[in-house]
Order: C-alpha cells, then structure tokens, then sequence
C-alpha cells in the first residue's frame, strides 16, 4: 500500500468532477481525480445535449460538437405535433466521450493528476486529513488529502457513509444509438403510455445517426423497446435491436451536500434538472461554486463542516428553487392523464401561445422555472386558466 498526499482528491471525472480539478489546479492546488472507467465518459449514458451558454462557460473546444438545435418537435400521446423555431442555436449536441475526455484534458493542462480504472472504495476522515482507499488496477492503494469531493454520480455508498443521507426519489434514464431517417431536430414523445411520469425523445447526432432514449419511473428499459418497436413500424429505425443503457437520475436534493472535509457535486448531490434529467449544466454550475469555497476554505486551512456548509448555502440559493418548481412540476405531470396531456397540447398549440412564450426574452434551455410559471399565473388569459386547471385540478381526479 502506497500513501501519497494531495490538496483535494476528486471522485469521478465527469464533466462536473474535471470541471472543478480544472479550477482548483488553476488556483495552484494539488489535485487528483479517480475514475473507475479506463477513461472519462467512457460509456456514459447521456443524450449530452447542452445549451449554448452550458457550452460557453465549460469551453471543452467545438470538436465535440456534434450538431446544434435551434428547432425541435414535441408529440401528443395522439401524435399531434407543435414545433418550436428559433433563429440561433439554442443547444448543442455533443459527443460525450469526447466532452469528457476535453474536460479531463483541461485540468491536466493545469497540473490536476489523473488515475483512471482506479475504483474509490473507502473514504476515512481524520483531524488533519481525510484518506481515500482506492482499488487501481487491482492493487488497494491509500491516499491522502487535505479534502475530498465527490462527483461519482447517484451512487449513495460513500455519502450514506459519511453521514450525509441519500437521495431517495430517482428516475432511471434508459438510451440507445440508433440508425435514423429523416431526422432533423430533436423530437420529444410525451404520454403515460409512451414513458410513465416522462417523456422519450430522439435526437440526432448526424445525418443519419440518432440517440433514442426516455425517462421513467420504472422499467425504463422495457419502455424504450416499445418506443423502439414504434418507431421501426413507422420506417424510422432501421433497425429496433441495439444495446440499451441505463442510469439512475436523481429527482431529490441531497439532504447534505458538505461535511467535514467533503464536498458533493453533480448529481451526487442532486444538481439536476428535475424536468429533463439533465444534469451537465447544473452540475456545472455546483462545481464552480464548489471550486470558490474550497479554495478559500484551503488557502485558510479551515475545512471544517461549518465552513464547507457555505457550499451548499450558495448553490441552492444559485438553483433550489429551480429545482423545488422542476420537482413540483414534474409530480404534477406524472399524475396527468393521456386526454389531459392533450388537453394541455391543444391550448398551447392556440392563440400564437407558444410563440409569445419563446418570444418573451426570457426563455432559456436551462431554467424551466419561468415557462412554468408564466404558464400558471398569467391567469388573466383564458387559455391559461385552463392549463393551471388541468395540472392542479384535473391531476387529481
């Protein structure tokens, strides 16, 4: 067994966990980052679609684009469609590997150390340092540090360790690579039928490649081989047979996100968004402001709970409510009906409502919060009145 020392351990080289090696090595800390996979994002199961300004702010280089969305179609459980336009880009979609791999990239430009196949089994605190027990490649090894963040994702055994609770509500993700035709733009399927409590979706990655994949509250991937079987009988699959892959995605903040020594990031503390599962841009989000306290905390050598507990104060003010309204609006769907789904497509698709919304300046790829709430509480407009009807009446019945 080898001991070797460092300012910050990290676990988990997803984009959140490199983002934040990247800025700590950048303030002139010694940081290592273990993945357990043979190299970051490596099988990652991600739709890795992200807004312009998520992509702006990581900077992981145009070469992992894979294309833009500025257009997209949503479908009623009876197949209507409503399609929403803009001028400019709203989204990229990128290919993960190689996000994760540019992220990595980075941070190691900055100095951060990588150990990849290398496993996190154990996390041990002390008074002067926390030790990290690490299986690399197949040998046990300790190491040392003066913090640890944990950015590994929905994978509760080390938090629920450390006293910092568990995420108990969850979705599981289920995707697949498929060969497409006459796909365009992103195209989302809604229906209880479709994917119970969620929604599928279809976005393209080239001209003639595809990601295929739906959220649900259970048996997800069962779900998205009917989704699949669907779109083969229409002609637009070439194919309804491919490996599917399945992720929990947290729909809960964590109770704790901080202790002694320990910082979560990404989804391990639940920075995701409750309406999408998507979670690279809120993970992003924690990760920077997880980089600010700790580096502060470290360059005052005070890292106790009591002054990591800012972490948590700061990025729920940065994003909570966002995420309490996603939650909410997220149960209140789940307990709709197919008619009403419909009921919500046909008044969305009358009086230009749509357009106004996207129109409004305030729309954003990343924060749902406005859209649901201008949908609720205009109700001096008629049409609304009846949406807020059908989500807090009709779901109850």
């Amino acid at each position: 067994m080898s001991h070797q020392s460092y300012d910050v351990i990290v676990v988990g080289a997803g984009p959140a966990g490199s983002y934040l090696a990247y800025e700590l090595a950048s303030s002139g800390h010694d940081v290592a980052v273990f993945e357990e996979r043979s190299a970051p994002g490596l099988n990652a199961c991600c739709t890795g679609i992200i807004s312009t300004e998520c992509f702006r702010s990581l900077d992981p280089g145009t070469e992992v684009i894979l294309t833009g969305a500025k257009s997209a179609r949503f479908f009623s459980p009876s197949g209507r469609c409503l399609r929403l336009d803009t001028e400019k880009d709203q989204a990229y979609v990128v290919d993960r590997l190689l996000l994760d791999k540019a992220m990595a990239s980075k941070a190691q430009s900055r100095g951060a150390r990588y150990f990849l196949a290398s496993r996190v089994v154990d996390i041990i605190p002390g008074r002067d340092g926390i030790l990290a027990e690490v299986v690399c490649s197949g040998a046990r090894e300790v190491f040392s540090a003066r913090a640890v963040v944990l950015a590994n994702g929905l994978r509760p055994r080390l938090s629920r360790k450390l006293g910092l609770g568990t995420i108990k509500s969850f979705l599981v993700g289920a995707q697949t690579e498929v060969e497409v035709k006459d796909a365009d733009e992103p195209e989302v399927y809604f229906g209880q039928g479709m994917a119970q409590g969620s929604f599928a979706w279809l976005v393209p990655a080239s001209a003639n490649r595809a990601y295929a994949g739906l959220l649900a509250g259970s048996g997800a991937k069962l779900q998205l081989q009917k989704f699949l079987d669907n779109l083969f009988r229409q002609g637009r699959i070439s194919c309804r047979d491919a490996e599917i892959r399945q992720k929990p995605v947290p729909v809960g903040m964590a109770p704790r996100s901080y202790g002694d020594r320990i910082l979560v990031v990404g989804d391990a503390a639940g920075q995701v968004k409750p309406t999408t599962g998507g979670g690279i841009y809120f993970g992003h989000l924690g990760a920077r402001i997880a980089a600010q306290v700790l580096d502060q905390a470290l360059d005052s050598d005070d890292l106790t709970a009591g002054r990591l507990s800012r972490y948590q104060k700061l990025w729920r003010a940065r994003m909570g409510k966002e995420l309490s309204r996603g939650h909410w609006a997220r149960r209140a769907y789940a307990r709709l009906s197919d008619r009403q789904i419909e009921g919500i497509f046909s008044i969305l698709a009358s009086g230009n409502m749509t357009e106004t919304l996207l129109n409004s300046g305030r729309f954003s790829f990343d924060w749902h919060s406005w859209l649901i709430l201008a949908v609720l509480r205009h109700t001096c407009a008629h049409p609304v009145r009846k949406i807020k009807h059908l989500l807090s009446c009709e779901a109850g019945s």
